[in-house]
């Protein structure tokens, strides 16, 4: 694995369920570096944050990583490759280790160097087969899809975790990058910050044009204190069966976390 990526020892993690061994058990959050929001005032008062350390933000991202540990495969937006702001740590690695993970992936989308290394993570439980980073596409560089895949003999798992761009017309292309990317993958998962609800057009586009559905249309996630819009999400394919969806009352960063169990087919058969 590169310098990004690496198995770590797990530390008194839980296990994949044996009883359940097609079940899979998911988590997307908008982590905003381990600053902590509780009003729109913070984005003011606390916006020195995104530039240097605090001391409470390993703590912050401390407390996430118990949350983790009953989950089999987490997504984070918004993490720190290690820089002058998140005190030069690997704020994905930090929680895998905490959370009791093996294996993890950081996909720097914007590097300013000692300033700020703006990332997108993964966490998970099985050993992925293979990693993909994709830059996609807008006028700003700076937005990513992180693809992994995961399974053995048979079929494979593909999740594609994603933090869009702020304006339509880019999500707009960038969701088509996503729909031409897995166009012809039967089995797929894709979740983050998507920056958009489901009725807008750009995330319609994609379902009409993808093998992909959300069981829940309205789940708001943000801002995390009073949550109105339902930005964050995941998606499945049709043959990944859904068993529960819900937004995590765990209002840490101005996000919220979505959570979704979903059983895989027998044919996918996950590495430990």
């Amino acid at each position: 694995m590169s310098e990004n990526s690496a198995e770590l020892e797990p530390r008194e993690a839980p296990q994949p369920d044996e009883e359940q061994p097609n079940r899979l058990r998911l988590l997307t959050y908008n982590v905003q570096t381990g600053i902590q929001s509780s009003h729109y005032g913070h984005y003011f008062t606390r916006s020195w944050q995104h530039l240097f350390p605090h001391a409470e933000r390993p703590r912050t991202l401390r407390r996430f990583a118990r949350v983790t540990r009953g989950y089999d495969l987490v997504g984070l937006q918004e993490v720190d490759g290690g820089s002058l702001r998140s005190g030069f740590m690997n704020q994905t690695e930090f929680v895998s280790r905490a959370g009791g993970f093996p294996y993890w992936h950081d996909q720097t989308n914007r590097n300013i160097g000692r300033l700020a290394r703006h990332s997108n993570g993964i966490l998970s439980r099985f050993r992925p087969l293979e990693i993909r980073e994709h830059a996609l596409p807008g006028m700003i560089p700076g937005r990513g899809a992180l693809h992994m895949t995961f399974g053995g003999p048979g079929d494979s798992l593909h999740v594609i975790l994603l933090h869009l761009a702020l304006g339509s017309r880019t999500r707009m292309r960038q969701l088509a990058y996503v729909g031409n990317l897995i166009e012809r993958l039967e089995h797929v998962v894709v979740m983050g910050d998507l920056n958009c609800a489901v009725d807008s057009p750009e995330f319609q586009a994609l379902l009409v044009n993808t093998n992909l559905s959300e069981p829940k249309l309205l789940l708001p996630t943000y801002p995390s204190w009073r949550p109105l819009h339902h930005l964050d999400h995941i998606l499945v394919s049709s043959s990944l069966t859904v068993e529960r969806a819900e937004v995590l009352d765990y209002a840490v960063s101005d996000h919220l976390p979505v959570a979704m169990d979903v059983r895989l087919p027998e044919s996918i058969i996950l590495l430990p």
